[in-house]
């Protein structure tokens, strides 16, 4: 029997819901006095940007490889911020509340799937923005494509 799974990006509700969601946790992040000093006055293509790279690493759309400089961008954008662990934990509690504010599913495997994305990326970003050389960036050189946390078909079923 095969059964097909749903993608992250279609179960979060597509580019629209995604949008809705990147784009209250941008205001939080832009109002909020331990993450501001990383993203100063905010940038107009940050939300759009977001957007596109999450709904991709969810299994949407490439657009963020293919028309927004993709993830060498992304290495360009953290290097020299020195991202500390408070302001990394913020980020991602400010996420996963977006999350909660916006009306995402709350179903355990999407908020899995959430929570473990960010962390990794966060992780990631962190790295990178301390890197003085090539050699100390994170490996990581392309999108990741997200998937579903380790759960059984019959507990994705009850959400």
């Amino acid at each position: 029997m095969h059964v097909i799974v749903e993608s992250i990006f279609e179960h979060a509700g597509g580019h629209d819901a995604l949008r809705r969601f990147i784009d209250a946790f941008y205001g939080s992040v832009l109002a909020d006095p331990v993450l501001q000093p990383l993203f100063g006055a905010g940038h107009p293509e940050h939300v759009d940007h977001l957007t596109a790279f999450d709904s991709e690493s969810f299994g949407g759309p490439d657009d963020f490889t293919r028309s927004m400089g993709g993830f060498a961008h992304l290495i360009d954008v953290h290097r020299g911020l020195r991202i500390t662990e408070a302001q990394r934990q913020r980020f991602v509690e400010l996420y996963m509340a977006a999350a909660d504010t916006t009306g995402l599913p709350d179903d355990r495997p999407f908020r899995e799937a959430l929570r473990s994305h960010v962390e990794f990326g966060s992780h990631v970003a962190q790295q990178n923005s301390h890197a003085e050389s090539d050699d100390q960036l994170h490996p990581l050189r392309e999108v990741p494509l997200w998937q579903w946390p380790d759960v059984t078909e019959s507990s994705r079923a009850d959400r």
